[in-house]
C-alpha cells in the first residue's frame, strides 16, 4: 500500500520511523511542508489552505492510498474536512490525554502543544470527555517547533526556554507530560533532565500507527532490521540531494534514540 505521512515540518519523522518498522512491506511518502512551518502560530484558515494543497498533491498526484496527518495542529483544524473530501483512510494525531489519565487517576497531567492545538475545540472536547476529575493543565510550547526545524535539540537556549516555560508547575503533583506535537519528541532528553523520575511521557505515535494498520487492513510486524522504503518531499518537491537526505536521516536517528526515553 502507498501510505503518505504529512506534517508541517520534520516532526512527523518521529511517527514515520515507527511506521516503517511496524509495516516494512508498505511504501511510504513523507511530505514536510517546510515552506510554511510552523503551523501552530499561523491562522486556522492559513493552515487549512496548506493542508488542502498537501492532500491534493499526495492523493491526486502521488496516488496515496492512505494518509497519516502526523501533525496535531493540522489534525485539529483539517482532519474532518479531508475525510469528507477523500474516500481513503485518513488518520490524524491527537494528544494522548486519555492514555496519560488512564495511567494515574489522582495526579495531574500537563498537556503541551502548539498554540492552535492548545486553543482548539478538538483538544478541549477530548479533555471534557476524559478529564472528569479536572486534572489536565495546558501549556503551549511554540518555540520547540522552531528549534527542531533548525536542528537545535540540546542547547542552552532550548534548556532555558523549557526551564522557564515549565517553572510555574509543581511537578510533584504531576504524573505525566503529554507531547501534543510530534516535534516535541525530539526534546525528551532535555525535558527528562528538568522533570522528576516519577513523571512519564505520553504521546500518540504508537497508537496512530496501530490505527493506520487497522483502518488500512494491514498487519503490523514485530520490529526487526527491515524498514519500509520512503520517498521524501519538501512542500511538494521531491528531496533528492544527498545533503538534505542525510539531514533527514539524522532526524530519524535522533527520533529513534528519543523513543528509548520514558
Amino acid at each position: 500500500m502507498r501510505i503518505a505521512l504529512f506534517d508541517s515540518g520534520l516532526g512527523g519523522l518521529t511517527v514515520l520511523g515507527h511506521a516503517r518498522r511496524a509495516l516494512p512491506d508498505e511504501e511510504f511518502l513523507f511530505f514536510a511542508d517546510r515552506d510554511h512551518v510552523p503551523y501552530g502560530t499561523k491562522t486556522v484558515d492559513e493552515v487549512r489552505g496548506f493542508v488542502r494543497d498537501a492532500f491534493r498533491f499526495l492523493v491526486e498526484e502521488e496516488r496515496a492510498e492512505a494518509v497519516v496527518i502526523a501533525c496535531n495542529t493540522a489534525t485539529s483544524v483539517s482532519a474532518d474536512e479531508m475525510r469528507r473530501r477523500y474516500d481513503i483512510p485518513i488518520i490524524g494525531m491527537e494528544p494522548a490525554v486519555k492514555k496519560a489519565l488512564d495511567a494515574d487517576r489522582t495526579r495531574r497531567v500537563l498537556v503541551t502543544g502548539t498554540p492552535i492545538t492548545v486553543r482548539g475545540e478538538k483538544l478541549h472536547r477530548l479533555i471534557d470527555t476524559y478529564d472528569a476529575n479536572h486534572l489536565v493543565d495546558l501549556l503551549p510550547l511554540p518555540r520547540l517547533v522552531e528549534f527542531a526545524e533548525n536542528q537545535e535539540f540540546v542547547s542552552p537556549h532550548v534548556e532555558e526556554y523549557l526551564r522557564t516555560a515549565l517553572a510555574p508547575f509543581d511537578f510533584a503533583q504531576y504524573s505525566a507530560i503529554v507531547l501534543g506535537c510530534t516535534h516535541f519528541n525530539f526534546f525528551k532528553d532535555t525535558m527528562r533532565s528538568l522533570m522528576p523520575e516519577t513523571m512519564t511521557f505520553a504521546d500518540g505515535n504508537d497508537g496512530t500507527v496501530e490505527e493506520l494498520a487497522r483502518r488500512a487492513g494491514l498487519t503490523t510486524q514485530p520490529e526487526g532490521e527491515r524498514t519500509a522504503h520512503c520517498t521524501f518531499f519538501r512542500s511538494g518537491r521531491r528531496v533528492v540531494g544527498a545533503q538534505e537526505l542525510a539531514r533527514i536521516e539524522s532526524f530519524i536517528s535522533r527520533a529513534e534514540r528519543m523513543e528509548l526515553i520514558n
